[in-house]
């Protein structure tokens, strides 16, 4: 059995999206037990507790419509230092928190990656491609910016911390995606993202456009950085999330791509984001983020427990 060190890393943000709830994912996640499920398949489980923001002086944006930037951006340096260091003794996996935290963990491996002289790919399974810039953005939502950011797309100088390196856009993968806005379907058309939307899933099956992204992961000899946004999934699954889409990823899809991923190898670290405990029904979104994270790290199908409620 492959065994890690899995570092769980706590980040109750919910500064950048339009409602309340997702600071208590952190604890729902370890109430639905994500800590004894690690360690029922092997892997040592290091808990570094919550992460507190690094104090940010506030500057008004031209955009006005931007809420909570100086919140955003103290997440982010904290995030980027601390999934830095965890990097350092295991595979960090953060507990979200809404998904404006991939700002902070997507420039963490990318500057640990670069260090390293290896090259990341990233997986982003999420109903949105979140590459708003802080002049784009309307909603004023920065849960809409961490890709934009992390690529270094321009227009975060000056806000955000500067990047130590930048994500190269043709080893990102997109799958899920069935909400973009204009202005982010004009930079998916331009920057050389790979992209599966719901469409794409449906005429193909979730395993062959896995299996030719993961085929260039390996020939490569990259390493892999999953991002797992609730609302990837269908809300019929999965209904604990502020950002509801419907028609998104099944239960199977979903499990089958996180045992791909497992067989891969290659996953060295994993953002659980967009958990709103408050919308959720009675842990029901929680547990099963808990069994995908489960089948990433190695439970089969065949181990896969009966639950009655």
């Amino acid at each position: 059995m492959d065994t890690r060190t899995c570092i769980l890393l706590g980040a109750p943000v919910q500064d950048g999206t339009g409602r309340l709830g997702c600071d208590m994912g952190p604890s729902a996640f370890r109430a639905a037990g994500i800590g004894p499920a690690l360690e029922s398949l092997g892997h040592r489980v290091v808990d570094r507790g919550n992460l507190v923001p690094t104090a940010t002086p506030s500057t008004p944006h031209p955009n006005d419509r931007i809420r909570a930037l100086p919140e955003t951006v103290g997440w982010t340096t904290a995030l980027a230092d601390a999934v830095y260091l965890a990097g350092a003794d295991g595979m960090p996996i953060v507990l979200g928190g809404d998904h404006s935290l991939a700002a902070g963990t997507l420039s963490a491996h990318a500057r640990r990656a670069a260090e390293q002289g290896r090259p990341l790919f990233v997986l982003w399974l999420d109903a949105h491609p979140d590459l708003h810039t802080l002049e784009t953005t309307e909603s004023g939502n920065l849960h809409g910016v961490p890709m934009a950011y992390a690529l270094g797309l321009p227009g975060f100088e000056g806000w955000f911390p500067p990047l130590a390196a930048a994500l190269d856009p043709r080893r990102v993968c997109m799958m899920g995606l069935r909400s973009v806005d204009a202005a982010e379907r004009r930079i998916l058309a331009q920057s050389g993202i790979r992209v599966h939307d719901m469409r794409a899933i449906d005429e193909n099956g979730v395993a062959a456009l896995l299996r030719g992204f993961l085929a260039e992961v390996e020939a490569a000899d990259g390493i892999l950085h999953v991002s797992l946004d609730v609302d990837f999934l269908d809300p019929e699954i999965a209904p604990g999330v502020g950002t509801t889409v419907p028609g998104g990823a099944t239960f199977r899809e979903a499990h089958l791509i996180m045992e791909m991923l497992h067989d891969s190898g290659r996953v060295t670290s994993l953002d659980l984001v967009e958990l709103n405990p408050f919308l959720d029904d009675r842990g029901r979104t929680a547990r099963l983020m808990v069994d995908l994270t489960a089948s990433l790290m190695g439970r089969s199908v065949l181990d896969r427990p009966t639950r009655s409620y």
